[in-house]
């Protein structure tokens, strides 16, 4: 791969990763380009895509029609309507169309439900107990990352304190549980027990629809690939970088739906954005913070074993490690599952040839999930970069090294030894 050209205005970085530094001052991501890495990282977008519409459709369903069931054992089990939900960026009236794809749910995605990993159409019970079915608990697991680093959304999370959110949770509360006197006479004993799970249902919401954006840009990546248009791994990164801007304005709103009314939790006149509500608190609280799995890590604060303070988390997809669990982070386990059933031909040619084959396919995922990630969080900081400093080709030397201290102060996060950043860039780790 040749060199990234310079600025002849600018000495080389002395950064640890000057190399990488280079790389994103010349447009390029984290993630070395070569065509081998761009097959990787398409393929896997591909097959994230599709639980990914699984996901949006059941965050949105749970925190729009299951609300405050005590007793939700049905909440996977979403009903027709969410499957042909119209996705808002998919389809003839997508606005903008990211996908050209069909707006409700994907075939593939259909399909699965219907058979499982069973491969036969049973009933979808039966599916659930044997556990072939998307893994749901893996979306709940984002969300809740996402409410518990309360820092990362701070306008959000001060609207979910506002006496306006109370009085709109409320008569969402009262309307739910209208003629339960039960129900009611706990909600009276126990007020901030409701409201705290009405939080948690608009953070399901939040991460619902971000995720309804993610899942056409993915799947438009991989159409984009099969047609010969997205070439190199600069490319890749672009494209997300556009999708970002693109979507960056759609509202982030929490409606619950009761008896055939709409109850605002939070309206779309709030002005909460999916860039700066959804998108940054996303990237942050799941690709670099996240928690230890339980039983990895003791939060006795007398044992150490992980920061005082939330913001030095590292446990995210970025830091995880993927082979010996439980060290450094923690791989997307049933994440890695559910992509398994969708990967395309090319990608499981590829995996066959490495290492031990299909024996191995399940870390091979998590490898290449890891990867994507990566060129990901690459158009989150080309993104940053774009709003906050900035053109590459800037002609001024002082924009040009406000650029760079920008680039090395965001790569400076992976100086960690449980950083991933020096193993992929090398075609060994597998």
């Amino acid at each position: 791969m040749p060199t990234p050209t310079l600025s002849p205005t600018l000495p080389p970085s002395t950064h640890e990763f000057a190399d990488i530094i280079h790389r994103l001052e010349a447009g390029g991501s984290m993630l070395p380009d070569s065509p081998e890495n761009l097959k990787q990282i398409i393929g896997i977008y591909k097959a994230y895509a599709v639980p990914m519409d699984f996901y949006w459709r059941d965050l949105l369903y749970i925190a729009e029609r299951v609300f405050l069931n005590p007793l939700p054992a049905f909440k996977y089990f979403i009903s027709k309507d969410y499957l042909d939900r119209p996705n808002a960026y998919a389809g003839e009236a997508g606005s903008p169309r990211v996908w050209r794809g069909e707006d409700d749910a994907h075939p593939e995605l259909r399909e699965f439900i219907a058979q499982g990993e069973a491969g036969r159409k049973l009933p979808r019970i039966m599916h659930h107990l044997w556990h072939g079915r998307i893994n749901m608990e893996f979306a709940e697991a984002c969300m809740q990352s996402m409410y518990w680093h309360e820092d990362i959304n701070p306008r959000f999370n001060a609207y979910l304190d506002s006496d306006d959110y109370k009085a709109n949770a409320d008569k969402a509360i009262r309307a739910y549980f209208k003629g339960n006197p039960a129900m009611l006479g706990l909600y009276k004993l126990f007020p901030e027990v409701f409201l705290e799970k009405v939080k948690q249902l608009s953070y399901y919401s939040n991460l619902g629809l971000f995720w309804e954006v993610m899942a056409p840009v993915f799947f438009e990546m991989s159409d984009l690939y099969d047609e010969g248009k997205l070439t190199t791994v600069p490319e890749a990164m672009d494209f997300l970088v556009n999708g970002i801007f693109a979507v960056a304005g759609r509202p982030i709103y929490h409606q619950v739906f009761i008896k055939g009314e709409c109850y605002e939790i939070i309206p779309k006149s709030e002005g909460f954005t999916w860039l700066y509500e959804a998108a940054l608190p996303y990237v942050e609280a799941i690709f670099y913070r996240t928690a230890p799995f339980r039983g990895t890590k003791s939060y006795n604060a007398q044992a150490n074993e992980v920061p005082r303070d939330q913001a030095d988390f590292h446990y995210g997809i970025l830091y995880a490690d993927l082979f010996p669990v439980g060290s450094a982070g923690i791989p997307p386990t049933l994440l890695m599952q559910d992509m398994m059933h969708f990967l395309p031909d090319y990608l499981v040619e590829m995996y066959q040839a490495n290492s031990r084959g299909e024996d191995d396919i399940l870390n091979q995922v998590g490898v290449t999930f890891q990867r994507s990630m990566y060129n990901v969080t690459s158009a989150v900081i080309q993104a940053l970069r774009t709003a906050l400093c900035y053109p590459l080709d800037d002609p001024n030397p002082r924009h040009l090294q406000a650029n760079r201290d920008f680039f090395e102060m965001q790569i400076d996060r992976f100086k960690r030894p449980e950083a991933r950043l020096r193993d992929i860039q090398k075609t060994s780790y597998l």
